[in-house]
């Protein structure tokens, strides 16, 4: 069945980076998979994008204008139970249209890509959090262009956060999100994300790891219906060596383990963090020791899975109350408007949140 529930709205991300285009990319590559979806972004940009990919001017059909509330239609077009073609990609556009020719260069930061990639999040997260949208799926920004534009927010992360916190009318301290970072082979949850690495430290504390065991401990059993087996990575070289390299496994870590264990979750460690990813990759068809590892900071944890292959690799945000799933790469300015981007992690994007949003 396809309905307005399980419509998935895909973000542009930076104009001047790569996201146009891997979209256009992705939909040429397995148009099934934008079935019932909405890109949420610009005319002018995604023209320029089909016109990158492609060598042609073909135009995405723009589906709903109205700027006060931008509700989506119930019917992404006349065949939306068959096969689209590439006139079936349906574009909600944010804002007002901008002009062709003054369109964000490629590979240019700029506060107009960055303020067009904040109107397409936040409309496509207010379209979730009204149940207009069951997932969305954001392609890449840059930190710099939001800054550049005003944003308060150093990435999607912590803006979708305070968005959901805003429409729930509760304080962000109240509604917790972690970033997982999984393909195929690896999945790891970070306690700290976005902060320098000494800031990182000092906001590993025994609540904030329990936390995150709580929040993949949920977020796992609602994907895979089942008790999923977590652990925990050390702070230290070999875990602390027992106190020897640190004491932030014992005092912090260990601690946090025994209370999640006493809320029924199942979760071991802390493991040295030299090989608990290691042990918990999946191989040649046979699971890994572990579901999901537990990382303590942002390097710790997205090196591994970035290292066994960014084009599978996919961001779920955990937390949230809807779905949101982006790819496993930056804007990529340095490759922007040559048509050489691969759309894999798009693609893997799309079809876990598809996934996620049926609830299997």
């Amino acid at each position: 069945m396809t309905s307005l529930q399980q419509r998935i709205a895909i973000t542009i991300g930076d104009a001047a980076g790569i996201g146009p285009e891997t979209i256009v990319k992705a939909y040429c590559q397995a148009p099934e998979l934008f079935q019932n979806c909405t890109v949420v972004g610009d005319l002018a940009v995604m023209e320029r994008a089909w016109q990158v990919v492609t060598d042609k001017a073909i135009t995405p059909r723009v589906l709903a204008q109205t700027h006060e509330r931008s509700q989506l239609p119930l019917q992404a077009s006349a065949t939306a139970t068959a096969p689209p073609n590439q006139q079936d990609l349906a574009l909600h556009q944010v804002g007002q249209p901008l002009p062709a020719n003054a369109l964000p260069a490629f590979g240019q930061i700029s506060a107009v890509a960055g303020q067009l990639a904040a109107q397409s999040i936040t409309w496509a997260a207010q379209a979730a959090l009204r149940g207009e949208v069951a997932a969305i799926v954001t392609a890449p920004l840059h930190k710099e262009a939001l800054s550049l534009a005003g944003v308060a927010f150093p990435g999607h992360t912590e803006m979708l956060q305070a968005l959901a916190a805003q429409h729930l009318n509760v304080p962000i301290s109240s509604l917790p999100v972690r970033m997982m970072l999984a393909n195929r082979e690896l999945k790891t949850v970070l306690v700290t994300i976005h902060q320098p690495l000494r800031q990182a430290l000092d906001a590993i504390t025994m609540a904030n790891v329990l936390e995150t065991l709580r929040i993949t401990h949920r977020a796992e059993v609602a994907a895979t219906g089942r008790v999923p087996h977590l652990a925990v990575a050390g702070v230290n070289p070999h875990a602390g060596e027992g106190g020897l390299l640190g004491r932030e496994e014992m005092d912090i870590l260990m601690p946090a383990i025994e209370l999640a264990r006493a809320e029924g979750i199942q979760v071991s460690g802390p493991w040295s963090p030299d090989t608990v990813f290691m042990r918990a990759r999946a191989e040649h068809g046979q699971p890994g020791a572990f579901d999901v590892v537990v990382a303590m900071y942002h390097d710790q944890g997205l090196i591994p899975v970035k290292y066994l292959g960014m084009e599978q690799g996919v961001n779920i945000t955990l937390g949230l109350p809807f779905v949101r799933t982006s790819p496993d790469h930056g804007t990529a300015f340095d490759v922007a408007g040559k048509g050489v981007a691969d759309p894999a992690s798009l693609l893997e994007a799309l079809a876990v949140a598809r996934r996620l949003a049926q609830g299997h």
